[in-house]
C-alpha cells in the first residue's frame, strides 16, 4: 500500500506475469479449485461468455464445496449481465454484491456514480492473489465493438505472499461497503438487536477500514522529482534489506489513498536514470505527471509511449493526441498500437521497477475510480515484461508527427478536451488543478 506518499513494499513473494485472458483464466481457475477457506473477487467487468461461464463454474463449485466466497461487481461495468448473473452466483452458494447499481433512474441523477469500482482484484486463501487490467471477459470480444481474431493486449499479475492478504482486505472491505448500501438498515437493526451491539459495530468499523499495509517503516514522504531526498535513500536501504521478490499493493480510493498510484508512478519516474516504458489505453495526465514525463526525458533518459492506435473511444483518444505536440517537443517517443485494441495499464523503469494494474493514466482513473495496482521491484519479473512491451513496440507504429497540428483548430480542439475533463470532473464534486 501507500503511506505518506511512500511505496510500502514487502518481501517474499512468488510472482508471475500473465498475459491476457488467456493465460489468466486458466490460472485464477486453478486458484479457485484449490480454495480451501475464501475466495474475494471484485471486477468491473463480468461478461457472459465462455470465459466467464468458467470462472462462474469454478466459483459456484468452490461455494458447495464450503469455501467462503464472495463475489463483487461495478453496477455499470457489469450492468448488462446483472440479470444473468446474480441467479446463476447466487444458486450456487456465491456472496454477490453490486457496487453502486443502476438499478432506479434516480440512480443516474447522483454524482457519486461517475465514481466506479474499476479494480480487477481476487484473492485466493489469503495466500494467492491477482492483480491487474483484465476483466472477466473474452481477450477477443469488445462489448461495444464485438468479436475480433486478435486479442486484446493486456496484462496481469498472480502474487504468492503477503501482498495476498491486503487483496483480500481490499476487496473484503468494498464488498461489505456494497452489502451495507443495499441492507443497511437491516444490519443495523441486528446490530442494534444482537447481546454486544457496541463489539459488533466496532468489528464491522474495523473491517470497512481501508488496510493500512504492513510493509516498510514510513517517516516523512519523498518529495520532489528531480532527485533523491535522504528519505527516498532511506527508504531504499529499507527496500535493499528485504527478501525478494519485492511487491507492494497500491489501490485509489476516495479516502485516505486519493493520490497513491499518481505518486507512486511519479516517484519511480523521477528516479529514473536510463529508460521508462509506459503502455496506457487512457492517457490525458495530470501537470505534475507530464512535468515528471517531460523532465526525465530532459535529463537523458529514454522515454517510450505505447497508446491505442485500434481506437475504442474516440474522445479517449483524442484527449491522448492533443498532448502529442507537446510530448514529442520534449524527446518523448510515442508508439499507437494497431493489432488490437489496447487494454494494458503497465510500465518498466530501468530494468527494475515496474507496475501492472487497473490504472489509466487520466483523470477518470486519477482522480474519480477505484484502482489497484501491483508495483514490483525485481529484475527478472521487470524484464519479463520489458520483453513483452519491447514485442508490442516492434509491431506499433511510431508517431512521428502530432495529429494535432498548432494553430486555431489545434487550440479549440485543446480548450475543448480540457474543458470536458473539468467539467467531469466537478459534476464528480472533484476540485483543483488536475
Amino acid at each position: 500500500m501507500v503511506r505518506d506518499g511512500v511505496v510500502n513494499y514487502r518481501g517474499g513473494h512468488q510472482v508471475a506475469l500473465l498475459t491476457g485472458g488467456d493465460e489468466l483464466f486458466p490460472q485464477l481457475v486453478a486458484a479457485i479449485d484449490a480454495a480451501r477457506e475464501s475466495v474475494w473477487l471484485a471486477t468491473y467487468i463480468f461478461n457472459d461468455d465462455a470465459s466467464g461461464h468458467r470462472v462462474v463454474q469454478a466459483l459456484s463449485d468452490a461455494a458447495q464445496r464450503g469455501v467462503a466466497v464472495h463475489v463483487l461487481v461495478d453496477g455499470f461495468g457489469s450492468m448488462a449481465w446483472l440479470p444473468l448473473l446474480q441467479p446463476l452466483l447466487g444458486q450456487g452458494g456465491v456472496q454477490f454484491e453490486v457496487f453502486r447499481p443502476l438499478d432506479r433512474w434516480w440512480s443516474w441523477l447522483q454524482p457519486q456514480q461517475l465514481r466506479r469500482l474499476h479494480q480487477k482484484l481476487c484473492a485466493v486463501d489469503g495466500h494467492t492473489g491477482f492483480v491487474g487490467g483484465i476483466n472477466i471477459i473474452d481477450d477477443r470480444y469488445d462489448m461495444n465493438h464485438g468479436w475480433s481474431e486478435q486479442p486484446r493486449l493486456d496484462f496481469a499479475v498472480e502474487l504468492r505472499g503477503p501482498v495476498a492478504q491486503e487483496i483480500e482486505q481490499v476487496v473484503r472491505s468494498l464488498w461489505l461497503r456494497a452489502h451495507l448500501g443495499r441492507g443497511w438498515r437491516a444490519e443495523l437493526r441486528g446490530l442494534a438487536g444482537s447481546p454486544r451491539p457496541v463489539r459488533g459495530t466496532l468489528r464491522l468499523l474495523h473491517q470497512l477500514r481501508p488496510v493500512a499495509g504492513q510493509g516498510l517503516p514510513l517517516a516523512r514522504p519523498w518529495r520532489g522529482v528531480g532527485g533523491l531526498s535522504r528519505h527516498a535513500d532511506a527508504v531504499s536501504a529499507s527496500l535493499a534489506a528485504l527478501p525478494p521478490v519485492r511487491a507492494a499493493l497500491v489501490v485509489r480510493d476516495n479516502l485516505r489513498q486519493r493520490r497513491a498510484i499518481e505518486r507512486s508512478y511519479i516517484q519511480a519516474i523521477g528516479r529514473a536514470q536510463r529508460n521508462i516504458d509506459i503502455a496506457c489505453p487512457y492517457f490525458y495526465p495530470g501537470v505534475r505527471f507530464r512535468r515528471a514525463l517531460e523532465r526525465a526525458a530532459g535529463r537523458g533518459v529514454a522515454v517510450r509511449l505505447l497508446l491505442q492506435g485500434k481506437v475504442d473511444y474516440r474522445f479517449a483518444a483524442l484527449a491522448a493526441r492533443v498532448l502529442y505536440d507537446s510530448l514529442l517537443g520534449r524527446g518523448i517517443r510515442i508508439y499507437e498500437y494497431t493489432p488490437a485494441f489496447l487494454h494494458a495499464k503497465v510500465a518498466v523503469v530501468d530494468g527494475q521497477w515496474a507496475t501492472v494494474g487497473s490504472s489509466n493514466i487520466d483523470p477518470l482513473s486519477l482522480l474519480l475510480n477505484l484502482e489497484a495496482n501491483a508495483v514490483v521491484q525485481d529484475a527478472a519479473f521487470v524484464q519479463t515484461l520489458s520483453q513483452r512491451l519491447d514485442e508490442a513496440f516492434a509491431v506499433s507504429l511510431e508517431v512521428d508527427a502530432p495529429p494535432i497540428q498548432r494553430g486555431w483548430r489545434g487550440l479549440l480542439v485543446r480548450g475543448l478536451v480540457a474543458w470536458v475533463a473539468n467539467t467531469y470532473l466537478k459534476v464528480a464534486g472533484i476540485t483543483g488543478r488536475y
